[in-house]
């Protein structure tokens, strides 16, 4: 074979992603280099000539004619006569010039360079997809599910390249099925036995901006910025940020009108409750914006502490708190304090709806007591503890712990 047409002779290399043709045919010549160079001692005399177009490749190697008996290198130099045998105006000093077969290497040196080459192509390609995936950390990704195990889900992109969703970087209320198309973050890039590792986010922060930045298109032309991102995914979030133009209002732009904007994102994060508020350097108000629904009456500051203690009235204490104590934990995140709330003390004259405790008295307590007709708490509190155990499904300590905590309200 004088001819090696590498389209032919190696089918498989058509099909490689991320690597260019110029690239193969690169490693392609210093594979042959290196057979060369254990067949004949030395590649300084041989040279290979690729067409880039249609992969055919030949190998020509040049040796100085010397008169017979005189050669002290035959990788270098041929004796005249034998020179002669394939031209017969050779002269002494003349350049022989023959072809190199790619048979002539032998069955088991094509077959070595084969796997070398494989070997090659398939390291370039890790590192190709490596160096890509590690330039976009911090992008959107869209790909589709390919398969599903219990602690991560494995997906792939347009490219067939594999991507890990963990089950850590999934939202709770995240299901997938093989199929299935997937919108997440690349969170982090890493080489894990010379095979790249892609990690893939739906929970993370940046996740949450980058949709933001495709569905505001302020914030994409850095018209508002986005100071601060805190989540609880799938349940809650909050977001600061800011206009650097006065004419923009940023959370009316991030909201869009009657919500068209954000509404695309709360259904990709599962109906995640997300607040916009207005980022600013005064402290006392940046935490009262952070701690919306809920109207403060009060608010101190301890800034060496990095504490704040919040006094509000009785029907918004559980607004304040939240679910699950997930607005107050997300303020705290936001602004960076501690924030403690404490009730307004009431009069003697006026009550509390019992709903105003739900931070304090477990839900299903507050339902035992309003299923008998006490919704407030100086109803509960006119009646006795005996009495209260007799007409619910409270245990007796229970019932004295409800009691203190409400008596407390009004002390």
């Amino acid at each position: 074979m004088s001819n090696i047409n590498l389209i032919d002779s190696f089918q498989e290399f058509k099909d490689f992603k991320n690597i260019d043709r110029p690239t193969v045919i690169s490693v392609l010549e210093e594979v042959f280099r290196s057979m060369l160079r254990k067949r004949f001692g030395t590649d300084e005399n041989c040279d290979i000539i690729v067409n880039p177009d249609n992969g055919d490749l030949e190998i020509w190697r040049t040796r100085i004619v010397v008169a017979d008996e005189f050669s002290e290198d035959d990788d270098l130099e041929i004796e005249l006569a034998e020179a002669r045998k394939v031209d017969e105006d050779l002269e002494i000093g003349d350049d022989f010039i023959e072809q190199i077969t790619l048979e002539s290497f032998g069955r088991r040196a094509i077959l070595a360079a084969r796997q070398t080459l494989v070997s090659k192509i398939l390291e370039l390609e890790k590192d190709n997809i490596f160096k890509k995936y590690k330039d976009r950390e911090g992008e959107i990704v869209t790909g589709e599910v390919y398969q599903v195990w219990k602690k991560e889900a494995l997906i792939l992109d347009d490219e067939g390249n594999e991507l890990l969703l963990p089950k850590t970087e999934q939202i709770p209320a995240d299901y997938f099925k093989k199929g299935d198309t997937v919108r997440a973050v690349i969170e982090k890039v890493d080489m894990v036995n010379n095979n790249p590792k892609i990690i893939i986010s739906r929970t993370s922060p940046k996740f949450l901006q980058r949709l933001f930045e495709m569905e505001v298109p302020e914030i994409f032309d850095g018209l508002i910025t986005i100071k601060k991102i805190v989540r609880e995914p799938g349940e809650r979030a909050k977001i600061a940020v800011e206009s650097y133009d006065d004419r923009i209002d940023p959370v009316g732009a991030c909201v869009g009108m009657k919500g068209s904007r954000i509404h695309g994102i709360v259904r990709e994060l599962k109906n995640e409750n997300i607040d916009v508020i207005n980022f600013t350097n005064n402290a006392s108000l940046y935490i009262q914006r952070a701690l919306s629904p809920a109207k403060i009456t009060t608010i101190k500051l301890d800034d060496q502490e990095k504490r704040a203690a919040v006094y509000l009235k009785p029907d918004q204490v559980s607004l304040a708190i939240g679910r699950g104590g997930q607005n107050i934990k997300l303020a705290g995140r936001l602004t960076g304090y501690e924030i403690d709330v404490y009730r307004e003390s009431v009069n003697d004259d006026e009550d509390v709806d019992i709903d105003e405790f739900s931070d304090e008295i477990e839900d299903w307590v507050i339902d035992e007591l309003k299923r008998i007709g006490l919704d407030t708490a100086k109803s509960v509190l006119d009646l006795s503890v005996d009495e209260l155990v007799k007409r619910t499904d409270l245990e007796e300590g229970t019932v004295k712990e409800v009691m203190e905590i409400l008596r407390s309200e009004f002390e």
